[in-house]
């Protein structure tokens, strides 16, 4: 991992805690708001963005399962499927809508997994693949922990 990652992956990981001392302690003052940082869209989109981010979980199963028998070619493969690739898709419209602290979270693990994918490519390591996913994962969190969508 590249130090201008680390150090995003340092911000999200601050972010995240962040959010989640604010969940604490609003929990334990009896009070049951939602604290993240709202993000409108349609229902439409909404739906969309959630499909995606279930894409994301099912990637992430299918990484550790793969890194555990040691499947290299299917650890790349199914990292660079959601790598920059898969962030082009995402409409104009809709970019425009996210906060830029969001669009950077999201840019970095879709940049993180594909270079996961060439981590796999050149690696016989899957610990080393699996701390690569678990770095990623604490990018998912930090923002899951920042953000919710909201319809308009």
């Amino acid at each position: 991992m590249k130090t201008s990652q680390k150090k995003n992956l340092n911000l999200n990981t601050l972010l995240f805690s962040l959010a989640l001392a604010t969940s604490i302690a609003s929990a334990s003052q009896g009070n049951s708001q939602d604290l993240r940082t709202p993000i409108f869209v349609t229902a439409a989109e909404r739906v969309a963005l959630l499909a995606e981010m279930r894409h994301f979980l099912d990637t992430v199963q299918e990484i550790s399962a793969a890194a555990t028998e040691n499947d290299m070619e299917t650890v790349s493969q199914t990292a660079a499927a959601v790598g920059m690739k898969l962030a082009r898709t995402t409409p104009p419209a809709l970019l425009k809508k996210f906060p830029a602290s969001f669009s950077e979270m999201a840019a970095t693990t879709h940049i993180s997994f594909d270079e996961l994918s060439l981590s796999a490519s050149v690696s016989d390591e899957p610990l080393e693949i699996v701390a690569e996913l678990a770095d990623i994962m604490l990018i998912c969190t930090a923002c899951h922990g920042s953000y919710r969508f909201e319809v308009e």
